[in-house]
């Protein structure tokens, strides 16, 4: 574990729309399934379930169109779609792996804590660097998902580190509540849907904007 008082002891980063710009993936996806089931997916489906497990989704488009197809075929119809668009390689946010690589140099152990089920991990992780995440917490390998803090909570448990000297990264509403109710100072970089700022809170454009030491100074505030 870090020892160094001026840096983070730890940093989380959400995923889909944080470091890889999968959630254009995500939204086309929704809107693939909802439209299977005679449902047109609107702005406000979308901001629904911006940041919500598989879970969650599929039971906001069973409820959407009242279908009757198990919970479990909605799933496994989302994740084979993904994984059809995830194989192009989704693209990295702008200043994500300069961040992730600073950060590595200076030994600041990192986790990535994602609502995306282990199976479509593999793909986004390639392209990532998964040399870099100590710890990895999928959607389906934890009881309660974002905006629940179990996530969050978990992560920090597998690195051994205080989640009130953690810093997460996450880009939507859902994640953000996740990782301040679990006690971590948030860093918010909205990008399919605002996010406002509050106590432990900040709210960025683009992780170009920071670096390690500016991490180091939230966590400490």
């Amino acid at each position: 574990m870090i020892s160094d008082p001026q840096l983070p002891q730890a940093v989380l980063f959400d995923m889909d729309g944080t470091l890889v710009d999968t959630e254009p993936m995500w939204v086309a996806t929704e809107a693939e399934v909802a439209a299977s089931f005679g449902h047109t997916w609107t702005v406000e489906d979308q901001r629904y379930c911006l940041g919500a497990s598989a879970t969650t989704v599929a039971a906001y488009i069973a409820e959407r169109t009242g279908t009757r197809t198990p919970q479990g075929e909605i799933i496994d119809m989302m994740y084979a779609a993904v994984a059809r668009r995830m194989a192009e390689g989704p693209a990295l946010r702008p200043g994500a792996k300069e961040l992730l690589a600073e950060l590595d140099a200076l030994g600041v152990p990192m986790a990535l804590v994602t609502s995306t089920y282990r199976s479509l991990l593999g793909a986004a992780l390639g392209g990532i660097g998964d040399h870099y995440f100590t710890v990895t917490v999928a959607g389906d390998e934890v009881a309660h998902t974002k905006p629940h803090p179990e996530p969050y909570l978990k992560a920090a448990r597998l690195l051994g580190a205080d989640p009130r000297r953690c810093v997460a990264v996450e880009d939507s509403p859902t994640g953000a509540a996740s990782a301040q109710a679990a006690g971590c100072t948030v860093v918010a970089v909205p990008h399919a849907a605002p996010v406002p700022e509050a106590e432990r809170r900040y709210v960025i454009s683009s992780l170009e904007e920071i670096d390690a030491a500016w991490l180091g100074r939230v966590a400490r505030s």
